[in-house]
């Protein structure tokens, strides 16, 4: 019989696709173009509750099919096999090996202090290590992830109680004026979203390994959820502790944002010893991704017979083709060393296509037994739907060569699409 996870596990999974380069880089990005603390602040809760709201939708949406694969079974099953292959397609190229890709490569910035800064050599080590951890038994991933998340928590709760209860003698980044009564109508508001968004990346993760779950009508939603909720809380605080502890001047434009606060805080020595922790739980963020990610194209691999040599698992259940493919394609990544753009073009393309998939939750015609059932529905879907459509738009008028980029990947994938429809119905 196969082994499932436990809901601590599934939570483990969550956390470790939330809690990873975003929260501690992306600051420096929003500065650049909005500089009131509440406005940051805001940028932070919204994106906490725009996941939350998407959270109950793959909550119902999961535990009313059952089958591993997230989008690509929502979207292929209620929309249209193109949709969902997009969403599969997406994630090989982009949404899941692209936050491998800056994982690693954030890696490398944070042990700056060490000179490997960029080493771009390091970055791929990481990748094919934890791709070969991932290649054998859900056991060995699972205590790998439990382990890694555990570490992730524990460090960033100790630099947010560190942060808070210290003062330091060093200027902040503060801005307490009411200019944030403009700065959230502007499109520079709009664009931190997408790098919010991108941080929040993985309040679905759970959902794409829903029949890996033990019990998954009661643990898929209370992973995703209180996951979301704890992610929410925590970036919001972290946020507030950088702002504290580094000027404007310091953190805009910069990705090393943490070792920067930091570093002003403890000191070089301090700041070295929460680089190297930063890294460490970099790589538990990679791990996640790189356990989630293959499922999507194992599922989308089993119904088209371009990608059929990917629908293979070994004895263990493990989708091991899908995973080094998914390995492959984050090292292509990784070697380009364009941090921002990855970033911002991924970011793009994943806030697309979640807000396809919240969408298809309206669509589902009956409650089956044994499936959640979102609160509010349709309110808060709707709120999420508009939300990030207002975002896209303001993206594409204020960033519209990146917009490209992800609109192109997408195009790419309906035209192979045409070439490997599927031979079948489900």
């Amino acid at each position: 019989m196969k082994r499932k996870i436990s809901v601590y596990t599934a939570s483990a999974i969550v956390i470790a696709n939330m809690i990873g380069t975003g929260v501690f880089t992306s600051i420096g990005y929003q500065l650049s173009v909005v500089h009131n603390t509440y406005t940051i602040l805001l940028l932070w809760l919204a994106g906490g509750l725009l996941s939350l709201f998407g959270a109950f939708a793959y909550a119902e949406l999961g535990t009313h099919f059952k089958e591993s694969g997230g989008d690509y079974i929502y979207l292929s099953r209620i929309f249209h096999r193109l949709l969902g292959y997009l969403s599969a397609w997406a994630g090989l190229t982009v949404g899941f090996s692209a936050p491998v890709a800056l994982a690693a490569m954030a890696f490398t910035k944070y042990l700056a202090p060490f000179g490997l800064q960029n080493n771009v050599w390091l970055a791929i080590a990481v990748i094919v290590l934890i791709g070969l951890m991932h290649s054998f038994t859900i056991k060995h991933s699972s205590r790998m992830q439990n382990i890694s998340t555990l570490v992730k928590i524990l460090f960033i709760i100790t630099l947010i109680v560190i942060g808070i209860f210290s003062n330091g003698n060093h200027a902040n980044a503060f801005d307490y004026s009411k200019s944030w009564q403009h700065e959230i109508i502007t499109p520079g508001f709009a664009v931190s979203m997408i790098y919010v968004g991108f941080a929040y990346t993985g309040w679905n993760a759970a959902a794409y390994v829903v029949d890996e779950i033990d019990n998954p009508l009661r643990n898929l939603p209370r992973a995703l959820i209180i996951s979301t909720v704890f992610v929410t809380l925590t970036y919001v605080l972290f946020q507030f502790v950088l702002l504290k502890h580094a000027s404007a001047q310091q953190l805009a434009g910069k990705a090393e944002v943490t070792f920067i606060a930091f570093g002003n805080l403890l000191g070089r020595t301090g700041g070295k010893w929460v680089s190297i922790f930063i890294a460490i739980q970099l790589v538990a963020t990679v791990s996640s991704y790189l356990w989630v990610g293959p499922r999507v194209t194992f599922a989308m691999a089993k119904e088209h017979k371009l990608w059929r040599p990917l629908a293979k698992k070994n004895s263990h259940g493990i989708p091991v083709a899908a995973i080094w493919l998914h390995v492959f394609i984050s090292i292509l990544l990784a070697l380009t060393n364009s941090f921002d753009t990855i970033l911002l073009y991924a970011g793009f393309v994943l806030q697309l296509m979640a807000s396809l998939t919240v969408a298809s939750s309206l669509f589902i015609r009956a409650k089956k037994p044994g499936s959640f059932k979102s609160p509010f529905k349709p309110v808060l879907q709707i709120i999420f739907l508009l939300f990030n459509t207002w975002v896209l738009i303001y993206t594409m008028i204020d960033k519209p060569i990146v917009s490209l980029y992800g609109i192109g990947i997408l195009a790419l994938g309906a035209v192979i699409y045409y070439f490997d429809k599927p031979e079948e119905s489900f």
